[in-house]
């Protein structure tokens, strides 16, 4: 794994994905966001390692540019952190060597994607 990928897919499927960002900060959506801190757009949450537009690029790359079984994987290991390995496996559909094969690959896509973007 990349570790500085791992930070960002976990602080993207934080904000973005998860019970904490659909009860605040409304999932991402920018007119909701506003609306929700009366008027003023806040780009990032108090401690946040990826500022909001860092997630929001993530979640366009996952969903354009990785295949579905990828995208599985991620989904899997990042919005269900809680599960066990066994479960997360049963889910994505493979074994646990595939499983781990498939996420640095899907690291290996995000990082090429978000380094492109940053030149």
């Amino acid at each position: 794994m990349i570790k500085a990928i791992d930070m960002a897919l976990k602080q993207w499927a934080q904000e973005l994905h998860s019970d904490v960002a659909a009860a605040g900060y409304s999932g991402g959506n920018m007119v909701a966001m506003m609306m929700e801190s009366g008027g003023q757009l806040v780009r990032g949450r108090r401690g946040s390692r990826v500022p909001l537009e860092a997630s929001l690029d993530i979640e366009r790359i996952l969903k354009k540019r990785l295949d579905p079984e990828l995208m599985a994987v991620v989904q899997v290991h990042y919005c269900q952190p809680e599960a066990s390995l066994a479960s997360r496996l049963a889910q994505s559909g493979c074994n646990r060597n595939t499983y781990y094969q498939r996420l640095h690959d899907a690291h290996i896509v995000v990082e090429h994607f978000l380094l492109g973007e940053a030149a």
